[in-house]
């Protein structure tokens, strides 16, 4: 069993049971809009196209069944409760297109006065559109966002996982790569579907 096939078959019996009949309607991406991610980002991994292939999405997606909004991701945020949506392929393009601007860009003078903003291996003058972003979180993305990197700073490691936090602001590398990331998500139980969060 691959670990997008260990990851979705420990998480579709944790998803809370509003959320089954709208799992049932997910479909995976096609082999051309999968060919199109590769494209533009030529190092996104495979476990991620492999997870797209049989989920184009789960944050207010339409399908031919109807709209799926299913929490199915998780991050660092708290104790690693905060759920996640998984952007689909047309919205990580629609994603990259919105977000031009570098962190360098984005804070200016912030980022020498409070260095917390950006954690260590993160580039702050690469264009926020060359890195993918697969997630946006439960509150549609304004409060947190995650990312593959394939341009880290020194230190860093390509196509590794950031997240973006609001308020207070910041960056920080929580994955070494989405291989990794997954299996966070699996060695942690699934904690961003516990409804008591």
């Amino acid at each position: 069993m691959s670990l997008v096939e260990t990851f979705l078959s420990g998480l579709v019996p944790r998803l809370p049971a509003d959320d089954a009949p709208m799992w049932r309607w997910v479909e995976g991406a096609s082999q051309q809009d999968l060919q199109r991610l590769q494209q533009q980002w030529p190092q996104v991994p495979a476990s991620l196209l492999e997870l797209l292939a049989q989920v184009d999405g789960s944050h207010y997606r339409d399908y031919p069944q109807g709209e799926v909004n299913v929490l199915m991701l998780g991050s660092d945020v708290g104790d690693g409760s905060y759920p996640y949506y998984l952007r689909s392929v047309q919205q990580i393009f629609e994603d990259s297109v919105q977000w031009d601007d570098s962190i360098r860009s984005i804070y200016e003078d912030w980022l020498d006065d409070e260095p917390e903003i950006l954690g260590a291996g993160i580039d702050a003058d690469v264009p926020m559109s060359r890195r993918l972003c697969f997630s946006h979180c439960m509150n549609n993305g304004g409060t947190s966002m995650l990312y593959l990197d394939f341009d880290p700073a020194d230190g860093g490691i390509s196509g590794q996982v950031v997240r973006y936090l609001h308020d207070p602001d910041s960056y920080a590398v929580i994955a070494p790569s989405f291989d990794a990331y997954l299996q966070q998500q699996i060695d942690g139980g699934y904690a961003f579907t516990d409804e008591e969060e």
